[in-house]
């Protein structure tokens, strides 16, 4: 049985937040989502990932937002599903701009994030980022 081909695109959010003990506080300056993959047994996944940036999503813009849209719809075209992380403030945001630019793409695309970055204990980042790769792989477009 051939591999389900998914591409993870990473944007930032809380779910990739790394401490920055000299100054104390959290950034999206390091993406820890190859230690999460690293973490996670699938055997039945070649995932791919697009690191298309590394920003809070309080901080995005209009044309952030455009940007993650037309890069998931482009990825959907040669995958068999998409999961965007990104952060929770805006995700309705990217999502209603995604429905509105894309309609209903070949394949999923899954938007995940979490309330607690993947570094602290007590996150659900993981599991997220588990069930959003379940999805990607269960739901139609």
């Amino acid at each position: 049985m051939a591999k389900k081909r998914i591409c993870i695109i990473s944007t930032g959010g809380t779910i990739e937040k790394t401490y920055d003990a000299l100054r104390g506080i959290l950034t999206n300056e390091v993406s820890v989502l190859d230690v999460m993959l690293a973490g996670l047994e699938h055997p039945g996944l070649e995932i791919a990932r697009v690191p298309l940036m590394k920003k809070d999503s309080l901080d995005m813009t209009a044309a952030d937002h455009a940007l993650i849209a037309k890069t998931a719809g482009a990825m959907a075209e040669s995958f068999d599903g998409v999961v965007v992380v990104h952060g929770t403030d805006r995700l309705t945001v990217t999502g209603e701009k995604m429905a509105a630019d894309l309609g209903t793409p070949r394949v999923p695309i899954v938007l995940t994030g979490a309330m607690r970055p993947y570094e602290m204990r007590a996150t659900d980042a993981h599991q997220n980022l588990t069930e959003a790769l379940l999805g990607v792989q269960l739901l139609e477009p």
